[in-house]
C-alpha cells in the first residue's frame, strides 16, 4: 500500500481516495436549513447537494441547521459546526431573531462573530440574508434588513439577499404554519440560490 502511494506521488497523481474526496459544505442555519416538517431527503441541504451534483460538482452538504435557533444559538454551537472541517460554510440565520423582535444590533454582532470565526477556520463563507416581518414597524425592518449587506461588505463574503425569495408569504409553497417552506418551496429556494452557491463552490475548489 505504501509503495503504491509512493508510486502515485512520484508520477504526480493523487491516490483516488484523495482525488475523489467531496468538498464539504456546511449549512449553519435554523429550521429552514434543518428541514422542519420535512423528510430528510426533502430538506434544503439534501436538495442543494442534489442540485450541485447535477451541475457536476462533487460536494457533500452537511445539515448543520437546528430548529428554533437564533443567531445567538448559531454562534454558541459554531465550534460543533466547524468540527467537520467544512471547506464552505453557508450561514443562514436571523429569521428567528426577527420573528421574536430581538435587537438587530445583537443579531448583527452575533453574525459578525460567526463570519469572523468561520473565515478564520479557512472556510470559504457565504451569507444568506433574511427580511424582518412588518409587524415590528418600519424602523425595525430597516435596521434588521440592512445588517446582512453591512456584514457581507465588512467580511467581503458573497451575499444571497433573501433566503426565502420567491417562497415567503406564498401559501402554496409553505407548510400550514406559513413560515416553513414545503417540499415545493424548498425546490424554489434551491433553484434560485444554487447559481450563487455554485460560484462559491468553484471558488473553494480553486483554493
Amino acid at each position: 500500500m505504501l509503495l503504491g502511494a509512493i508510486w502515485f506521488t512520484t508520477l504526480g497523481i493523487a491516490p483516488a481516495s484523495a482525488q475523489d474526496a467531496p468538498l464539504r459544505l456546511a449549512v449553519c442555519g435554523d429550521s429552514r436549513a434543518a428541514g422542519f416538517g420535512l423528510p430528510e431527503g426533502q430538506a434544503f441541504p439534501a436538495r442543494l447537494e442534489a442540485a450541485l451534483k447535477e451541475r457536476g460538482h462533487n460536494v457533500r452538504v452537511i445539515n448543520a441547521g437546528v430548529s428554533g435557533d437564533t443567531s445567538a444559538g448559531g454562534k454558541a454551537r459554531l465550534d460543533w459546526t466547524l468540527a467537520d472541517k467544512p471547506q464552505i460554510v453557508l450561514v443562514e440565520l436571523g429569521a428567528n431573531d426577527a420573528l421574536r423582535g430581538l435587537d438587530p444590533a445583537q443579531t448583527e454582532a452575533n453574525l459578525d462573530d460567526i463570519l469572523t470565526r468561520a473565515k478564520a477556520s479557512g472556510a470559504t463563507v457565504m451569507l444568506a440574508g433574511m427580511l424582518a416581518p412588518p409587524n415590528f414597524g418600519r424602523e425595525y425592518q430597516q435596521q434588521f434588513d440592512g445588517l446582512y449587506k453591512r456584514l457581507a461588505d465588512k467580511h467581503k463574503v458573497p451575499l444571497y439577499p433573501f433566503f426565502l425569495d420567491g417562497v415567503a408569504m406564498d401559501p402554496k409553497l409553505n407548510q400550514q404554519d406559513g413560515i416553513h417552506p414545503s417540499a415545493a418551496g424548498v425546490e424554489i429556494i434551491v433553484q434560485r440560490i444554487v447559481p450563487s452557491v455554485e460560484a462559491v463552490v468553484k471558488q473553494a475548489d480553486g483554493k
